[in-house]
């Protein structure tokens, strides 16, 4: 199994290529053992065992061959990231992680996931 730590993202969200464009730069920068990648690559989606519209739903990160999904996967993310530990310290803490989780998975998520369909349909018309 491997150690490295793996992102799949949706590319074609710019405010989630943004973001994850980001912590790929530091990754890159810092040597850190993370891969990133577009949920837009078939063969990575076969690897996750996911459907596509399964991972544009939210964030997933694979660790020791878990996969995690939303502010969870953020954590695992951040805290691999030196400079972003203290945000995982942070966001896991008990009130303000069960508040993370839910602006994420009841407002961010959906709202970005229906951007995203959105964005499809106007691009296959």
């Amino acid at each position: 199994m491997s150690e490295k730590t793996e992102v799949l993202y949706n590319a074609s969200c710019p405010i989630c290529k943004r973001e994850v464009d980001h912590y790929a730069r530091i990754s890159a920068r810092e040597n850190l053992a993370i891969g990133y990648h577009d949920l837009g690559d078939a063969e990575q989606l076969a690897t996750w065992g996911m459907t596509e519209k399964d991972a544009a739903m939210r964030l997933h990160v694979r660790k020791h061959g878990e996969i995690y999904g939303g502010i969870p996967a953020f954590i695992v993310l951040w805290r691999e990231i030196p400079r972003m530990r203290w945000m995982a310290k942070v966001v896991s803490l008990p009130g303000i992680h069960w508040l993370a989780c839910a602006v994420y998975d009841y407002i961010l998520a959906p709202l970005l996931y229906r951007w995203h369909l959105a964005r499809t349909k106007r691009q296959s018309d």
